[in-house]
């Protein structure tokens, strides 16, 4: 009888909880919403099955050693552990004491529960390497600029005027986090709210990159929503562009103004990177990662190393970073108010973004021969290639 009651609790259906098997819906949704209806699949394949991963019970596939040794509730070792954070000795205290502890003390921490025979999972492992460091959207956006030709913007500058009009969906995101804040309805800090804001630039990595910085608890979350809300572009814009221009507008039709030199293109991307690096340094590693990828596409002297980063050095990438954002698809991250804000924000700020980039463009053509199909604004946002 013992035996098979041991066996019984080594089973992971007798430790599932509610919000585990809620986690598990949400991980099966997306991984529905990336093979039966393509959206975003790159991705949202790779994320939909780290959440799988991350919510098994007793796996602990996502959690650090910190987190396992608290899920093991041993009250001798959480005595050691709230003794170094002079704090009570329960799982709940030594947490807030974590979350207001320094980064140095947090590691210390982490170190002090590998010392006591745990380890991390391994998407945890994934997660410290590829998102922790930084590296892995790094890397992503050095693909992205191999694979972009800047030749239509340079041949038409104006254009990066919409561009820049669409990033109001951002700061209308940040605004409307710190109004929920405000007014008590979810409970946002400035870091969260400029973490949520970047969904407004339709740019996964990027979301993925300052989220991790600077709001890893909400990482998932803001994940999930910015290569949802990327997958639905198709949806969301073209009621807001057809609202916002006439029938004439969107006939109009473009022609490049002039050819682009290939010396033009090769000066653009290292001009680019030190007018903007030296006027905003925190901008240098993803704005420098995206140059450098762009200056091995233009230059043509090492094209087989621009076509690894295009293809097998961002695929490899792309995979384990999304493995890495499922890690965070646990149910006491994810099951918050603070998601429902996060998606209802999310998809405000795209319609703001395009409506911005729209509208910028119906300014230019007031006062330019050379009209500008207001279409063209909605691609302001960074969700390509459906925005495009």
């Amino acid at each position: 009888m013992e035996s098979l009651n041991a066996l019984l609790q080594g089973m992971g259906l007798m430790h599932l909880g509610a919000g585990q098997a809620i986690m598990l819906l949400v991980s099966l949704l997306l991984l529905w919403l990336a093979i039966a209806k393509k959206f975003e699949p790159l991705l949202l394949l790779p994320i939909g099955f780290g959440g799988l991963l991350s919510n098994i019970p007793e796996a602990g596939m996502a959690l650090t050693a910190l987190e396992s040794l608290l899920a093991h509730h041993d009250a001798g070792q959480l005595a050691v552990i709230a003794a170094k954070l002079n704090c009570a000795p329960d799982v709940h205290a030594i947490k807030e004491a974590l979350a207001l502890a320094l980064p140095s003390v947090q590691s210390q921490m982490e170190n002090l529960a590998v010392d006591m025979g745990y380890t991390p999972g391994v998407l945890a492992l994934f997660y410290k390497v590829a998102i922790g460091s930084g590296v892995a959207p790094l890397v992503i956006f050095m693909g992205v600029g191999a694979m972009t030709d800047f030749g239509p913007l340079l041949a038409n500058p104006r254009t990066l005027l919409l561009g820049a009009a669409a990033q109001f969906g951002i700061f209308a995101t940040v605004l409307g986090a710190l109004t929920l804040n405000y007014f008590g309805l979810i409970s946002f800090t400035l870091p969260q709210a400029a973490a949520i804001g970047i969904i407004g630039g339709a740019d996964g990595p990027t979301a993925i990159y300052l989220s991790g910085k600077l709001a890893p608890e909400l990482l998932g979350a803001i994940a999930v929503a910015a290569y949802s809300y990327m997958a639905l572009v198709p949806l969301i814009q073209p009621p807001i562009m057809k609202a916002l221009t006439t029938e004439t507008e969107r006939k109009i039709r473009m022609v490049q103004l002039r050819t682009v030199s290939k010396r033009e293109k090769i000066l653009f991307p290292v001009v680019l990177l030190l007018l903007v690096a030296l006027l905003l340094p925190d901008a240098a590693p993803l704005l420098g990662m995206f140059c450098f990828g762009n200056l091995m596409r233009e230059s043509g002297v090492v094209e087989r190393l621009s076509d690894t980063v295009q293809n097998g050095l961002i695929n490899i990438v792309t995979i384990f970073l999304g493995l890495s954002v499922g890690a965070k698809l646990v149910a006491d991250k994810f099951l918050q108010p603070q998601t429902l804000g996060i998606l209802l924000l999310g998809v405000i700020a795209f319609g703001i973004g395009t409506a911005a980039g729209v509208l910028m463009a119906k300014l230019l053509n007031l006062c330019s021969k050379n009209k500008i199909n207001p279409l063209i604004g909605s691609a302001g946002v960074s969700a390509v290639p459906m925005a495009a």
